[in-house]
């Protein structure tokens, strides 16, 4: 359905991660996916609980935002969604900067995870400009955002336990970072 616009990547995800967690953790790989489906064509009105539990459509169709044609599926297919965008400003770090992931807990959507959250590290790639999964998924637009490559010290991440030396990369929208 992200093919007809009906919604998008980040969406997709969002529903998934929504799933009561004993839910979630009981299903499949495959019906994980078929529940987000579920829960994004009930909120977009596509269909209603009742016609899920059923089969049977019991109302007049909804029209969707793009109607793709049999031709043009393998085209969508190959050219994908690309994220990249162009930045309202340059980037705030660079290669080599000290970082530190931020403590927050937002509600809703975020790619932030949990375990880097505080965790000081540096910057070791530059992205480009990506759209904002955060704002995203919740329908508030692209909020186009630098993306960043930043790598951990494992024993700043797991402790003394970790071996020394070793490392955990994060990719972190610039919004998750601030100066260490």
């Amino acid at each position: 359905m992200g093919g007809a616009e009906a919604w998008n990547l980040d969406m997709s995800r969002h529903a998934r991660e929504r799933i009561p967690p004993a839910d979630y953790l009981g299903s499949s790989y495959y019906e994980i996916w078929l529940k987000g489906l579920q829960r994004l064509m009930v909120e977009r009105g596509l269909v209603t609980s009742e016609e899920i539990a059923t089969g049977r459509s019991m109302g007049k169709s909804v029209p969707l935002p793009r109607k793709p044609t049999a031709e043009a599926v393998p085209g969508i297919l190959a050219n994908g969604a690309p994220s990249e965008r162009q930045p309202a400003a340059p980037p705030l770090f660079k290669i080599g900067d000290p970082v530190r992931a931020k403590v927050m807990n937002p509600a809703g959507h975020t790619r932030l995870p949990r375990y880097v959250r505080g965790r000081a590290g540096r910057i070791e790639r530059v992205f480009a400009a990506h759209v904002f999964p955060d704002r995203n998924a919740h329908g508030l637009g692209e909020d186009p955002q630098w993306l960043y490559s930043v790598a951990f010290e494992a024993t700043e991440i797991w402790g003394p336990q970790a071996r020394p030396g070793d490392e955990v990369l994060a990719d972190l929208w610039e919004t998750y970072l601030e100066r260490a």
